[in-house]
């Protein structure tokens, strides 16, 4: 049953909040995801629960931890043969009316708190405020659903299955992605890109290429946001369960012989104690050590985080914080990187206007830069800012994750050290100058009615001091649990039994104009390479025991 069927009169305040800014703020805070013993959903999902008896001291064959872009189609796949756990430390998306309209994209931005907001705030060590998702679909649920696939070159260095990649990504795409139809200001900002020499036009395409195209997007044509949450009708509902607002702590081991194996997790109440804890755990054959693993989605910041809370990390940094070693594994919060961004307001003042996400993209320099253009709620009363934007795809500064505390809540601490090698810095000047031709554009003009006012400089020298001034997030972080480094091509951590990680966290670079295609697909994927893994596996054993 859908919201506005159950609560009528939410419908209607909803539709009066353009108008009425204080009342919207209040809409807002009151359908903020708070915990419940029970929470109902859309057809075919599966059972969701805040309540802790529901799965305490209980075993699965897999749990997963973060119910993100990547855990919930990797939820999905492997509950077609294996009972699922999916931990998620937010709630259900499907309880507030405002995260799956897109006429509120961009409303979870402006209200974070430290504890119960979908989007959870950190700023960088570098200065530079940044947001992650805390809610059942992770960013899927808040970001600007603009989808596109990763380039053919990617897959190729990153070894994947190429059959298999283009399945999972048509898996993903049948279920909760479509063409978008371009309104007024995207069609101003197709002409502007091509205008700017980004050539040539490519149409709609979910694939990465060069030039302007039209992508996908997560919004249907009732201006709906579909989520990676969604993906979880396509698995076996009667093999998940989805534990909302709970946080995990750390990892629980046993020892067999010399190596340590994954018994379950330790999980605290979101909004609750952090020495109050509660245990879940893998199924264990009797005589036998568990078959199934634990597998951490819970983002570039999340998993580095929870390995590094289960004594999984560098040892100095473990012992400042009084963290039993369980393996020094020095790649763990290392090679972090977020792709430097740099906007461009095109009208100062802000107007009544909805929000809209990008839907044209353009690629320009060897995919090196990426250009969109955003009309972005700042406040609740319905003002937005229009503005054109262009990030860096393959810098080459790196940064490092380390803990702040032990509370798996609090964000840990993070450097991303944008702009700090001088090859990225050139390129940003280079980023600045392109995106000042789209912003300026005789198109873009056509659109607002006059010339916009681009207070930027020509000057090479001053615009490395602007790039340094101005540079932002793109909200593509990725990296700190590396291939080769933390986990093997099999996405195990390197050193212990029972454990991998599947989020963006293994990522090296910012795959496609975004990440968020790649990592439903990821999910999808690992899910599919586990069942075969466990399947060769019980084929062995039994030509072994006939």
């Amino acid at each position: 049953m859908e919201w506005k069927m159950k609560i009528p009169e939410m419908e209607l305040l909803l539709s009066v909040i353009h108008g009425h800014g204080l009342l919207a703020a209040f809409i807002f805070l009151l359908v903020n995801l708070s915990p419940s013993s029970s929470l109902s959903q859309g057809n075919g999902l599966p059972r969701m629960t805040s309540n802790i008896k529901e799965v305490l001291g209980k075993s699965f064959d897999y749990i997963i931890v973060g119910g993100g872009t990547a855990g919930c189609p990797l939820a999905a796949t492997l509950s077609e043969k294996f009972s699922v756990l999916l931990i998620e430390r937010g709630g259900s998306p499907y309880e507030n009316p405002t995260l799956l309209d897109k006429k509120y994209f961009g409303f979870p931005f402006l209200q974070t708190d430290d504890f119960s907001s979908v989007a959870q705030r950190f700023i960088s060590k570098d200065g530079v405020p940044n947001l992650r998702g805390r809610v059942l679909g992770g960013t899927s649920t808040i970001n600007a659903g603009f989808y596109s696939r990763a380039s053919a070159d990617f897959i190729k260095r990153v070894g994947w299955d190429e059959k298999l990649v283009k399945e999972a990504y048509e898996w993903v795409e049948s279920k909760i992605v479509f063409k978008p139809l371009l309104t007024k200001w995207s069609s101003a900002v197709m002409s502007a890109l091509l205008e700017a020499g980004i050539l040539p036009f490519n149409g709609f395409s979910w694939d990465h290429v060069a030039g302007t195209k039209i992508g996908g997007t997560v919004f249907d044509s009732d201006r709906k946001r579909h989520i990676s949450a969604d993906l979880l009708e396509r698995g076996n509902s009667s093999n998940i369960v989805v534990l909302l607002n709970a946080t995990v702590k750390n990892i629980v081991f046993q020892r067999d012989g010399n190596k340590s194996v994954v018994r379950g997790v330790r999980f605290i109440k979101s909004n609750g104690s952090i020495n109050q804890t509660y245990e879940a755990y893998l199924s264990q054959p009797e005589n036998s050590i568990p078959q199934g693993d634990v597998i951490l989605s819970a983002g570039a910041l999340g998993s580095p985080q929870i390995l590094l809370l289960s004594g999984i990390g560098p040892r100095a940094h473990l012992e400042n914080f009084s963290i039993p070693l369980l393996l020094d594994l020095k790649g763990v919060g290392q090679d972090m990187q977020d792709n430097p961004g740099i906007p461009l307001i095109i009208r100062a003042k802000p107007e009544h206007r909805l929000p809209e996400p990008p839907q044209v993209v353009g690629i320009a320099k060897d995919f090196k830069f990426i250009v969109e253009g955003f009309v972005l709620p700042v406040s609740f009363n319905a003002t937005t800012l229009m503005r054109v934007s262009i990030k860096l795809a393959f810098p080459e500064s790196k940064g490092k994750l380390e803990l702040n505390n032990t509370d798996p809540r609090q964000n840990p601490v993070v450097l991303f050290n944008y702009l700090a090698e001088e090859k990225d810095l050139r390129e940003c000047v280079q980023m600045v100058q392109l995106v000042k031709k789209v912003a300026g554009s005789r198109s873009i003009a056509r659109f607002l009615g006059t010339k916009p006012r681009i207070n930027v400089t020509s000057n090479p020298n001053e615009l490395r001091n602007f790039c340094r001034k101005n540079v932002r997030t793109y909200y593509h972080f990725h990296g700190g649990c590396s291939i080769g480094s933390v986990i093997d091509r099999d996405y195990r951590v390197i050193g212990v039994k029972g454990l991998r990680v599947v989020d963006g966290s293994t990522l090296s670079e910012s795959p496609g104009t975004n990440p968020m295609a790649t990592l439903l697909m990821l999910g999808r994927y690992q899910g599919i390479k586990i069942l075969e893994e466990r399947e060769n596996a019980s084929a062995f054993g039994s030509q072994q025991h006939p």
